[in-house]
């Protein structure tokens, strides 16, 4: 992962759990500020414009939707802004809403400092990030939509070995950097194995491929 400094922004409604954040992410990592609602974490977010906001899903204010809300409410004046959902709650609703509204990733709350502080920098570097038992829900969710563009186990054949090597480790949420090491090749030939892969089975997204590897048991 890289060492470069990186900013937060850290919505919860509870008080003590951000201090608490706060001072167990590490070194390496700015908060630039707080927010505990949705108006006060669009605001706090168009202002301090972080790299990464952890964000609770449920949150007062807004429409009822929580971190959902404040996503909706950012997007389009932070588009380079990237949203990790921080929470107790393990429910599939809940992954499933705010993963729909554009969080890269949905860890819980039991994660330490270090592991939420990796998360952070995960997602900054365009990955996926889900706690383990939690994937299962974002691949169900995601699942149809790969179906209806992947038919057939045949169309695996349209990849390489290599390619097939290189899907398989990112379909298991490997970061491009972890894949690159694995297989003791380069990032930029890591990206291009994976646009190859995209393109061949006509899917558009790291999403879609875990969903269509997972499907076909591929894992």
């Amino acid at each position: 992962m890289s060492e470069r400094p990186l900013t937060v922004v850290i919505v919860d409604d509870h008080s003590i759990f951000r201090s608490g954040l706060r001072s167990e992410l590490g070194p390496g990592i700015d908060v630039l500020g707080e927010a505990g609602d949705v108006e006060e974490a669009i605001r706090v977010i168009a202002e301090t414009r972080p790299q990464v906001v952890l964000l609770d899903v449920h949150l007062p204010g807004g429409s009822g939707g929580g971190g959902a809300d404040v996503i909706a409410g950012s997007a389009a004046i932070v588009p380079a802004t990237r949203f990790l959902a921080l929470s107790v709650s393990d429910a599939a609703e809940d992954v499933v809403r705010v993963i729909r509204a554009g969080a890269r990733g949905y860890i819980t709350k039991s994660s330490s400092g270090a592991e939420v502080a990796e998360a952070a920098r995960r997602v900054d570097d365009g990955d996926a990030v889900f706690s383990p038992r939690l994937a299962g829900f974002v691949l169900d969710a995601f699942g149809a939509v790969a179906g209806e563009t992947a038919q057939s186990v045949d169309e695996l054949d349209r990849l390489s070995a290599r390619e097939q090597e290189v899907m398989r480790l990112i379909a298991r949420g490997y970061a491009y950097k972890e894949v690159a090491t694995e297989l003791f090749i380069s990032v930029k030939t890591v990206e291009t194995h994976v646009s190859s892969v995209l393109r061949k089975l006509q899917l558009s997204s790291r999403h879609e491929l875990a969903a269509w590897a997972l499907q076909r048991k591929l894992l």
